[in-house]
């Protein structure tokens, strides 16, 4: 005790010194100047944040004002030029109305149904807009359909205006929602006003969404993937199908990262580390079927010896005995001596280019040290070909005539909703530029236009 007391007695006298006080009234000084600093920091800093999310706010309200106005012109719109015209601003609103949603410190989660609602509204109103383009005219179940937005849309821009009010007069501040990180809207809520984001979500509750061939229909999201076909296997099957894909030599030292269910298709991962340990080989394998997902090697190539012709041979041949059959080469790009090749299933003679692998090949020896089958396992199945409503020669009346065709064929393309359409596929040149145009088989309508960029490294498309 006494050792103690001597050493605050100590601590007294050292005090009195007047460079030792001066030492500690500059450091507290520094200490409490840093503290004032800080603090204003972080109130200014909590001010931008709060503007931000104020502006995103009021951007939002705005936009869906402007999706409600929109979808009632296109109740009563009469001719195709004037729908396309509303409903393309239909879907720039709600568009624009998703992306400020997103800006908001609120958990997707959250919202979840009114973000689908708007991604919807956008999707849906742009499907459309294109019949009207296309000069057709929206049938009874379209309007019943644009109903039915419009009349979501006016609860959603009620509710908002309401929750509008609540921020200029103070009862909701940003800050409260977000001081608590990711779950602060749920402790937050109860604490808002009556017609606040809560009620947002249980009005869209009831929400089920349209069903349509548009990238956010119900019937397309939760599709099953039509090439992961068979029964689900276990880790030990799936490392013997790495087995069987690259060899027992290449496979000595392997392991294994187990099952990751995260991602689009559940895989196997496994990792096959080679003799020379700078070189090392990455396979998925699904679970559903056992099929080659992706397979990555990190091998290098220092001379290309065999021309594009051989790789793409022997990338054929490799898919064969993998069991791809028919598959045919399409686009390729060359890169650091390999070179990528993506290859489309083939049925009577119709290019299904849904059906895609890519294949990474080694130009010193062949060897596929790359593969990607993703589009295949997705989209892959035996289809029932329709005869083409349109001939040929209808077809080619559709064209510029500026287009000196090269070569012609039917080719089932990928839309951007992710269904497929039968086409007229006509590669060509036009002032000096080689095109692929791709004209509807079933309507004649030009569905699509690529510009061929031919390199020194490869065939692309644009």
């Amino acid at each position: 005790m006494s050792k103690v007391k001597e050493k605050l007695y100590d601590w007294k006298d050292r005090l009195k010194d007047r460079h030792m006080l001066t030492l500690v009234v500059t450091l507290i000084s520094i200490i409490v100047i840093m503290g004032i600093l800080i603090y204003k920091k972080q109130t200014e800093y909590r001010q931008v944040m709060e503007n931000q999310y104020n502006m995103a706010f009021f951007e939002l309200v705005d936009y869906v004002q402007n999706v409600e106005n929109f979808l009632a012109k296109s109740l009563i719109s009469t001719t195709p030029e004037h729908g396309a015209e509303t409903l393309t601003n239909v879907w720039r609103e709600a568009n624009l109305a998703s992306s400020y949603l997103a800006q908001l410190p609120i958990s997707t989660n959250e919202l979840a149904n009114t973000s689908k609602f708007l991604n919807q509204v956008s999707d849906y109103s742009y499907s459309l807009s294109r019949k009207n383009i296309h000069n057709e005219s929206l049938n009874q179940e379209d309007f019943d359909n644009l109903k039915q937005l419009h009349e979501y849309s006016v609860e959603l821009n009620n509710t908002l205006n309401q929750l509008s009010t609540d921020m200029m007069e103070g009862r909701i501040s940003w800050g409260e929602l977000t001081k608590k990180g990711n779950t602060a809207f749920a402790t937050q809520v109860d604490n808002l006003s009556q017609d606040s984001f809560k009620n947002i979500e249980e009005n869209f509750q009831r929400y089920a969404g349209l069903i349509y061939d548009g990238a956010f229909s119900e019937h397309i999201t939760s599709i099953e993937k039509r090439g992961l076909t068979g029964d689900n296997i276990n880790e030990d099957e799936a490392k013997q199908v790495v087995v069987n894909l690259i060899g027992e030599e290449k496979t000595k030292n392997i392991q294994s990262n187990g099952l990751i269910e995260n991602g689009d298709i559940a895989v196997y991962d496994f990792y096959c580390i080679q003799d020379d340990k700078d070189n090392s080989i990455h396979v998925s394998i699904s679970q559903k079927g056992g099929h080659v997902v992706l397979l990555n090697s990190n091998r290098k190539v220092e001379t290309e010896i065999i021309s594009q012709e051989e790789a793409n041979a022997k990338g054929k041949e490799f898919l064969t005995s993998h069991g791809f059959p028919n598959m045919k080469e399409t686009y390729y790009l060359k890169q650091d001596g390999f070179v990528t090749v993506n290859y489309a299933y083939l049925q009577d003679d119709v290019i299904m280019y849904p059906d895609l692998i890519k294949l990474k090949i080694a130009l010193d020896n062949g060897e596929i040290i790359g593969m990607e089958t993703t589009g295949y396992l997705n989209s892959h199945t035996e289809r029932t070909i329709q005869k083409p409503k349109v001939s040929i020669n209808e077809a080619k009346q559709v064209l510029n005539n500026n287009l000196e065709i090269m070569s012609e064929g039917l080719a089932v393309i990928p839309t951007e909703w992710r269904d497929e359409i039968l086409c007229y596929e006509f590669k060509g040149k036009a002032d000096g530029v080689d095109f692929l145009v791709y004209i509807n088989a079933e309507n004649g309508r030009e569905e699509d236009i690529l510009v061929i960029i031919n390199t020194p490294n490869g065939t692309l498309t644009m």
